[in-house]
């Protein structure tokens, strides 16, 4: 009798186990079990997580001129069909810590970018933002267009594997007196069209000059300078060609004051070397400054939309 007593004890046990697994698996599970649904129930959705938002991702780059500065134009790059959103992209997730892989730059061009000073003072403060940022120039005495489509030029170019390219000529075009604007044109249209062949998916950002004279000597007398009135055909060039071949421009002669003030903005406020073209360091950092600014601009436009 005692037997058949345990016996049914021990089979009302085990069939109390088969049946709640669930509260059972509360008491033996390492790791807490969400209950058991009730049946004919089905689990709540759950809503997909939302794309995580940066809110500090505008950057501040304020820059001041010298004061004797009159007439400055806007400091903008225009980039409406979103040329650049792919670079800005690579540049928010360098500065978020979402990408380890650097943003790479190449700006080649005249003696303005041969200095250095110019290009270098735009890419120390992207690097200084950003943090993995490789901005390489690649300047020469003299340069014009013309001067960078050599293959050899190409190749070096090319192996820099840049996600942006920037364009500084300009200068010296507009410094032969014999200056024509299809020549030009077209000197443009062959430098950018050997690299789109060899970069095809990188956008190109051109430059316009900004700004210089042109000396005159007469037997026996001192040398005079006069503002060199070509400058302002090679800039509208410049932009004309960018228009017309879906490029980027940034207009640093109108931002300097344009035909009416760039020169003498810049020979009043102390920053032209006596050659009347070239300029002191701080002269150069200043457009080093302005570039990086409009670049920055541009970005805040890009992560604010």
């Amino acid at each position: 009798m005692r037997k058949n007593n345990l016996l049914s004890v021990f089979m009302l046990m085990l069939a109390g186990i088969l049946i709640v697994p669930c509260s059972l698996s509360k008491i033996t599970a390492q790791d807490r079990i969400p209950a058991c649904p009730p049946l004919g129930k089905t689990l709540k959705k759950i809503k997909p997580l939302r794309e995580m938002t940066w809110t500090n991702d505008t950057i501040s780059a304020q820059v001041s001129f010298p004061t004797v500065f009159r007439e400055t134009g806007r400091n903008e790059i225009i980039d409406s069909i979103g040329l650049l959103s792919p670079v800005f992209e690579h540049l928010r997730q360098v500065r978020a810590g979402l990408s380890e892989d650097t943003v790479r730059i190449v700006h080649i061009g005249d003696s303005h970018v041969r200095g250095h000073i110019y290009p270098q003072t735009t890419g120390a403060r992207l690097a200084e933002t950003f943090g993995a940022v490789s901005y390489i120039d690649k300047g020469v005495n003299g340069a014009t267009c013309l001067t960078f489509t050599h293959p050899d030029r190409i190749a070096e170019i090319v192996a820099l594997k840049p996600e942006m390219l920037i364009l500084s000529f300009g200068t010296n075009e507009s410094h032969n007196r014999r200056y024509n604007i299809n020549v030009h044109y077209n000197q443009m249209d062959e430098l950018v069209k050997l690299l789109r062949d060899s970069l095809p998916n990188v956008p190109v950002l051109l430059t316009t000059p900004p700004g210089s004279y042109e000396s005159f000597r007469q037997r026996k007398r001192r040398r005079t300078y006069a503002i060199n009135p070509r400058t302002v055909t090679a800039a509208e060039t410049i932009r004309r060609y960018a228009r017309n071949n879906r490029l980027l421009v940034w207009d640093m002669y109108d931002v300097v004051g344009g035909k009416r003030r760039a020169c003498t903005n810049w020979t009043e406020a102390k920053l032209m070397r006596p050659d009347h073209v070239h300029y002191l360091p701080e002269g150069y950092i200043l457009q080093g400054n302005l570039l990086y600014q409009a670049l920055i601009k541009a970005y805040n436009d890009y992560v604010s939309h």
